[in-house]
C-alpha cells in the first residue's frame, strides 16, 4: 500500500471512529453532567471536521494544472490545513476552555461517574487505533524519530492527523483524572478543571500547526542539506563552471519547484549547453524526485546572445 493510499485510510479511519466517540461522550456528558466529557464530546466533534477538510484538501491538491492554476494547486492542502488548526484553537480549544471555566464557576455534583468511565474506555480503544494508524502511515515516509519528523515534514494531512489523535489520547487522561478525582473527592471543581486543561492542551496543539502550515504556506525551501546536495549534483556536472545557491520552494509535500543559475563552459555549443542541462535536471530528479519543475538559467548562453 501507498503513503498516500495509507494516509488517506488513517484520515477515513480517524473520521470514522470520531464521529462514534463523540456521539458516546455527547451521551456520557448528558447523562452525568461531567464538564469534561462535554469537552472531549467537542474536541471528537471537531477531529471529525477536521479530517474531512484534510481529505478535500488533500483531493483538491492533486488537481492537473490548468490556464488558472498553471503549476497546479498543491498549495491547498496548506490552506486547509491551515483552517483546520484555526479550528482545533477557536472551536476545539476554545469551547473546552470555556466549558471548563463556566463548570468551575456554576459547579454541578456528577451523578453517575459510570457512564463516564464505559465512555473513557470505549474512547481509548478506539482513539488509540486512529491514533495507531495516523503514526504508521507517517512514518512511512520518515526514516527519522517521531518527533524530528513532526518538526520536518512537509505533509500537513499527515502530521495534523497525529498531533490530534495524539492530542485526544492526552485529553483522554485529563478527563479521566478529572472524572475520577472528582467523584472520589466529591469535588465538582475537578471536573472543571479538566477540561481547561484539555482546551490549553488544544491550543497548543493548534499554535504548533499554525507555525508548522505558515511557512509552507507563504514559500518555504527545502533545508540545508538538501541544498548541500542540489549544488554537489550540479558541480559533479562535466561542463559547469560556476553555480549560484539555487532557489527552491514547497508547492506540496512532494512538489517543489527548483530554479538553478548554471554557468556553462564558454566553448559549448548550444547543442551541447542543451544536453548539459538535460544531465543535470535527470540527475537532480534521480535524487530528488519531489523536484517536479526545474528551471535552469544557463548564463553562457545570455553571455552567447
Amino acid at each position: 500500500m501507498s503513503a498516500s493510499n495509507s494516509s488517506k485510510l488513517a484520515l477515513y479511519g480517524g473520521i470514522a471512529t470520531n464521529v462514534a466517540i463523540a456521539l458516546s461522550k455527547f451521551v456520557a456528558a448528558y447523562f452525568t453532567g461531567s464538564s469534561a466529557m462535554l469537552s472531549e464530546g467537542i474536541h471528537s466533534l471537531v477531529d471529525t471536521g477536521n479530517g474531512g477538510l484534510l481529505l478535500y484538501g488533500t483531493a483538491q491538491s492533486q488537481l492537473p494544472p490548468s490556464p488558472e492554476y498553471p503549476f497546479g494547486r498543491s498549495k491547498e492542502l496548506y490552506f486547509w490545513s491551515l483552517i483546520v488548526a484555526m479550528l482545533v484553537f477557536s472551536i476545539g480549544g476554545g469551547m473546552s476552555f470555556y466549558e471548563g471555566i463556566k463548570h468551575i464557576l456554576h459547579p454541578e455534583p456528577m451523578e453517575d461517574a459510570k457512564w463516564n468511565y464505559i465512555v473513557l474506555g470505549f474512547s481509548v480503544v478506539f482513539e488509540g487505533l486512529a491514533a495507531y494508524l495516523s503514526i504508521k502511515a507517517f512514518m512511512e515516509t520518515h526514516t527519522d524519530g517521531l518527533f524530528k519528523a513532526l518538526r520536518t515534514s512537509k505533509d500537513p494531512s499527515a502530521f495534523a492527523q497525529v498531533l490530534e489523535n495524539s492530542a485526544a489520547l492526552v485529553g483522554l487522561v485529563f478527563a479521566g483524572l478529572g472524572v475520577f478525582f472528582g467523584h472520589l473527592l466529591n469535588n465538582p471543581y475537578l471536573d472543571g478543571a479538566a477540561s481547561i486543561a484539555i482546551g490549553l492542551l488544544l491550543m497548543g496543539v493548534a499554535v504548533f500547526l499554525v507555525y508548522r502550515t505558515k511557512g509552507l504556506l507563504v514559500g518555504q525551501g527545502v533545508d540545508a542539506d538538501t541544498l548541500a546536495s542540489l549544488e554537489a549534483i550540479a558541480r559533479r556536472q562535466p561542463h559547469v563552471e560556476t553555480i549560484r545557491s539555487p532557489l527552491t520552494m514547497y508547492l506540496g509535500p512532494t512538489d517543489v519547484v527548483l530554479a538553478f543559475d548554471v554557468d556553462f563552459a564558454d566553448a559549448l555549443t548550444a547543442d551541447e549547453v542543451e544536453q548539459s542541462i538535460d544531465n543535470l535536471q535527470n540527475d537532480i530528479r534521480a535524487e530528488h524526485p519531489e523536484m517536479k519543475r526545474i528551471f535552469v538559467e544557463a548564463t553562457s548562453l545570455k553571455a552567447r546572445a
